[in-house]
């Protein structure tokens, strides 16, 4: 006979780290209203029962990322929802710098046999055809690379679209976070169901 003390793991909920930059953190948002909180809550009306950890941090570029991965990646992590290269992309830095920190990130995590979901960002127009090709091509090269699952556009329905933006037309609001919770949550129930 089971003792009650016991809990089966499987019951347990798997936890997940959420890291990245201010579209993580919630930049202008209530916490509730930050994407890792929402996507928790949608999970959960989904029967997944996943803790999501913020590890966003505002300002955040690929390189910052990777100096403070392993404190923000603890033990016990199952798996990480990796969103970072817009501010790398805002500043202009070369794709070949953000491409070389996410392989760096990628490649570490695989060593930890953490799996990861990483979520694809774009580059503006403005900065012209050379970069944006540069730019967009490296998430579905690193994900291909590392075998990592791919969400190929994070901002997707939202990026430039009025009322889901916030006054600096970059971050979504309440409403905008939303629109990408219901693209978003599928995916990541599959990519949960993997981990099971």
């Amino acid at each position: 006979m089971t003792p009650l003390t016991t809990v089966s793991a499987a019951a347990e909920p798997l936890r997940l780290v959420a890291l990245g930059d201010s579209l993580t953190a919630g930049l202008g948002l209530e916490a509730g209203d930050a994407y890792p909180a929402k996507l928790q809550a949608a999970l959960a009306k989904l029967g997944i029962e996943v803790t999501i950890d913020n590890a966003g941090v505002s300002g955040d570029t690929t390189d910052g990322g990777l100096a403070r991965l392993d404190w923000s990646v603890p033990d016990g992590t199952k798996a990480v929802l990796l969103e970072l290269g817009a501010n790398d992309m805002l500043r202009g830095i070369d794709p070949k710098l953000a491409r070389a920190n996410l392989a760096a990130m990628l490649e570490r995590l695989k060593e930890r046999k953490i799996p990861v979901l990483l979520m694809g960002m774009r580059a503006a127009p403005n900065l012209g055809a050379d970069y944006q090709k540069a730019f967009d091509g490296i998430y579905p090269d690193l994900a291909n690379q590392y075998g990592a699952e791919l969400y190929p556009f994070f901002l997707d329905g939202v990026a430039g679209t009025p009322g889901l933006n916030q006054a600096d037309g970059m971050h979504p609001t309440a409403a905008g976070v939303d629109a990408i919770i219901t693209r978003l949550a599928p995916v990541v129930a599959e990519f949960v169901k993997k981990l099971r």
